[in-house]
This record gives structure tokens, sequence and C-alpha cells, in this order.
């Protein structure tokens, strides 16, 4: 079948490969001319034969959005769109209505397996109608990793429920890394282990904590034992936010994946001003001695 795509960044231009590869023709268009198939959106539309299946896989937020309200305005009844981004599962019913309105059907499919999809498929998560699903089964089985359908692919309900099951992933995901991280940085710390990236390296096989995380971190240290290449700062895609956001809504204890969140906005302070309060009331209600901020911030100390 054929598959317009929109987005050819790191993993759109990989995704396109992979379909490819299982024989099906992709039109892709990105406003980079030199990854691009067509020189507009309108164009490749022009080039898809009806019933067009139309993915999307631009950032989340405006540019999914006005992504979204311009092909309303260029498909026809009876195509469909995908939104494979990360938009936030709230947007999917605003997008499946307006499209709605032009007989044009919408699925929203989280996708997970970053710039490795491309030779070990994508994990798959997808909301809306049944009748929809099956549409563009062709795509979606062409995308997964190798293997039953089952172990890659998931229709998780209706529309909103792809987003929302790649929102939990991605809050799983932080949980995961910062306790990996916290492991790193004890195991680096104390004098007692010589040899981090060896003891990180054999948790690959046989132990409860190996996973593809773990063997990426191995990876990392592999080329940068000490990680000192990089800076420890953290961004968030707002996943992670919304997992928690929505652990509130549901009453739902999220206390790892809430931690592993806060870390990341701890890693973006160069010096804390909470932890400044907590430095001046441990001085104040017993005299512990603080650190001095001047010239030399950071070093110094001097008596309550």
């Amino acid at each position: 079948m054929q598959l317009g795509l929109v987005g050819l960044g790191k993993m759109g231009f990989n995704m396109r490969e992979r379909v490819r590869r299982a024989g099906h023709e992709v039109i892709g268009y990105d406003r980079n001319p030199e990854v691009s198939d067509s020189e507009s959106l309108a164009d490749m539309v022009s080039k898809l034969e009806a019933p067009r299946v139309v993915w999307v896989m631009v950032p989340a937020g405006d540019i999914t959005r006005n992504t979204v309200k311009e092909l309303s305005e260029l498909l026809e009844p009876g195509d469909l769109v995908i939104d494979g981004g990360n938009s936030k599962f709230t947007d999917d019913r605003i997008h499946a209505d307006l499209l709605a309105e032009k007989e044009i059907g919408y699925l929203d499919a989280g996708v997970s397996g970053g710039v490795w999809g491309l030779d070990n498929g994508y994990a798959l998560m997808v909301g809306g109608d049944a009748a929809h699903v099956e549409q563009a089964m062709p795509i979606f089985d062409a995308l997964r990793p190798e293997g039953p359908r089952e172990e890659g692919f998931a229709h998780a309900g209706k529309v909103g429920a792809g987003h929302y099951s790649k929102m939990v992933h991605n809050g799983i995901e932080y949980g995961l890394m910062q306790a990996y991280a916290e492991g790193f940085e004890l195991l680096d710390k104390t004098d007692v282990v010589d040899n981090v990236p060896a003891v990180i390296s054999a948790w690959q096989r046989g132990t409860v904590v190996r996973s593809w995380l773990l063997d990426l971190l191995v990876r990392a240290l592999e080329s940068d034992p000490e990680l000192d290449d990089l800076r420890g700062y953290v961004e968030d895609s707002g996943e992670g936010r919304w997992t928690v956001e929505e652990g509130i809504n549901n009453a739902v204890p999220l206390p790892v994946i809430s931690a592993a969140l806060f870390a990341r906005f701890t890693s973006r302070q160069e010096d804390s001003p909470a932890m400044r309060a907590v430095a001046a009331l441990r001085n104040q209600f017993g005299g512990h001695s603080v650190h001095l901020a001047g010239p030399s911030s950071g070093s110094g100390s001097t008596q309550g």
C-alpha cells in the first residue's frame, strides 16, 4: 500500500526506510528539501491514491495541531490520519473530531524504538476505531518488530489510548533510567569498587535488572567510562509530567516516576534555591556550618 509520511527527522527518516523495506510505497514530506519526496504537504497528498493514509511524525504541540488542520483541508472522505508523535492524549479527541467533520479517520499511535527502530522495529500502541486500525495494519506490521504481533503492537483502545499508553511507557522509562543512574553514581563514588563499567556490563546477562536500557548504558560507558564528556543536564519531553498529572487525577501513587521527574528538574540548577534555604535553616536552628557564596562560591564555611 501507499503511505504519506510527514516529518522525516531522526525517527521519521528511519520509519520511511523500514516501511519501504517491507515493500510499501512511501511518499514523505519534510521542510528539509534534501530528504523530502515532495515539495509541500499538498504535493504529497496529490501523489497518494485514495483512500489515503497519512502518518504525521512531527514535534508535539502546535506543529502537530497545524499539520492535522492543514491535512483536514487537503484530504477526502475515507482517508486516514495517524499521529505518531508524542502528542498529549487530550489533543487526540480534538483532532479526531476535526477530521470526522470531513469524514476522515484518525488514529493516535504511541511509537517506541528511537533511532534503533530501523533495524529492531518499533513498538506501537494505537488508539482509535477497529476499522481504521485494520485499514493501516499493513503499515503497522511493517513497522513493528519481527515476531508475534501482540509482542510489538497493541490496539490499546479508543482515540487517545495510544498516546496515553505511550505517556505511561515514558513515565516508567524515567524511573528505570533514574535507578540505573543512581546505581552508577554510588558505584562510581565508593572506593570499594575499582571497575564500574565491568560491573554494570556483568549485569547484562542472568540478572533481574537486565534490560535494553542497561545495554545502552554499557554502550555509553564503553566510549566514556566516567561519563565525564557529558553535563548532568537532562531535559524532559513532557510525558513524564503528564504521567504524574494523571497519577494525581486518578489518585494513583507514583513516587518513583515523580522522583525521577523532579531529579531532572534538579539537574538544570547550577545552585538550588531550595537547598540554600535548607542550609540556612540548619544554620539557624542548630548552628550547623554553611558554605558561603562569593568570588569563590562553594568554598569556605562559617559557624552560626
